[in-house]
């Protein structure tokens, strides 16, 4: 009996890792009855990583209320996070930064990064300490805000103050008048922790790379505000570095999530380490392998981007260490063959079956990816 693996990350904005994975295996069921499916919907560190980690280890989401990015001392919103068995004090919490601090929980025309805030991030670590949790996995991806992770830190207990001594405001613009950082209130529960931080960028916390250039446009910042929030940045890092005597701006990763990477690093344990490699390691990716005959991966759009150690890519590359064929099911694709051969992609099908307006091709991506698994399957059973 043929033995598939179905690692598959999310089509982004249109169906999630789960839903992906579970259409594909329902229709290689029909065609090709007598195989083994295996299903490990994945993330590499953005939004869904919580989810295709619950699914894989049949851990449970969990339900807090945290404060409003835009407003967290008054709105409150229900963010999801995830427990991985064992299912009590010694269990696993996965956290999105962007279930509680996301972009999409922000329409676009209510974008700011000068304002927004990681603090309900920190609040879901909160609720996680006080359940007895200290071993953390936090997804980097998708973040809405640009304040260095002090947000979160707040959350927890650091405290920023002006030069009167008076706490300041939250959101990236407020950093330019940090005068003092008191680390001392911070829940001392975080040094018995493990943090281990999914996070696929490499980007500084400063300058032309970094957090405030690179992706503030994306997060509502205009020209002057990009320029407004690299000089915050820069100010709390010198304050932060001063008063820590550590040095990690310039760390590959610390620009991650609007500067949240430079945060933890500053004032927490915690490990980086590429996105989607975390995932596969704990989900125990390479123990499905050892007796698979073929694995299945897939994107909503497999391009340049993907070759930079996206999701499919890091399936692939585990998959080629047994020797495996890879084939890609995606929702469109914009990559030379070669590149893609080169990264361990076989073989790659586009879901669209013809010319479509992006709304109709969201529409009808249930029934597209559906009926290309099967197709596939067809194609694969005629091998035997």
């Amino acid at each position: 009996m043929r033995k598939i693996i179905i690692a598959p990350d999310s089509f982004k904005e249109t169906l999630s890792a789960v839903v992906v994975a579970q259409t594909i295996a329902s229709a290689l069921q029909r065609a090709m009855p007598n195989t083994q499916i295996v299903c490990l919907p994945l993330a590499d560190g953005g939004e869904g990583t919580a989810a295709a980690l619950v699914e894989a280890t049949n851990g449970r989401i969990i339900e807090t209320s945290v404060s409003s990015l835009l407003n967290f001392q008054g709105k409150r919103v229900v963010a999801q996070w995830g427990l991985l068995p064992p299912l009590n004090e010694h269990g696993t919490a996965v956290i999105d930064i962007a279930a509680a601090s996301g972009l999409g929980l922000i329409p676009h025309k209510d974008r700011n990064p000068l304002v927004s805030s990681t603090y309900g991030t920190g609040e879901i670590i909160l609720k996680a300490l006080d359940l007895g949790v200290r071993d953390f996995i936090i997804g980097l991806g998708g973040s809405a805000t640009n304040d260095a992770g002090t947000g979160l830190l707040r959350a927890l207990g650091l405290q920023l103050n002006d030069e009167s001594g008076a706490p300041v405001g939250f959101g990236g613009a407020a950093l330019a008048q940090v005068h003092s950082i008191n680390a001392q209130k911070l829940d001392l529960r975080l040094m018995e922790c493990t943090i281990s931080v999914a996070c696929d960028v490499d980007n500084p916390l400063l300058g032309p790379k970094g957090a405030s250039v690179i992706y503030g446009p994306q997060k509502g910042a205009t020209t002057s505000m990009v320029t407004q929030l690299d000089a915050a940045l820069e100010h709390f890092a010198n304050v932060s570095e001063a008063m820590t005597g550590l040095v990690h701006r310039d760390h590959a990763g610390a620009g991650a999530a609007g500067g949240t990477g430079f945060g933890l690093m500053q004032y927490t344990k915690a490990q980086f380490q590429p996105g989607i490699d975390l995932v596969l390691d704990r989900i125990e990716f390479d123990a499905h392998l050892s007796d698979a005959d073929l694995v299945i991966t897939g994107e909503g759009r497999l391009d340049s981007q993907s070759l930079n150690g996206k999701a499919p890519v890091g399936v692939a590359k585990r998959a080629k260490q047994h020797g495996l064929f890879v084939m890609a099911i995606v929702g469109s694709v914009d990559v030379d063959e070669t590149l893609m051969v080169e990264a361990g992609i076989d073989a790659c099908f586009s879901i669209m079956p013809g010319v479509s307006d992006l709304p109709k091709a969201i529409e009808n991506a249930v029934f597209n990816l559906d009926q290309c698994a099967y197709n596939v399957g067809k194609l694969i059973s005629f091998k035997k």
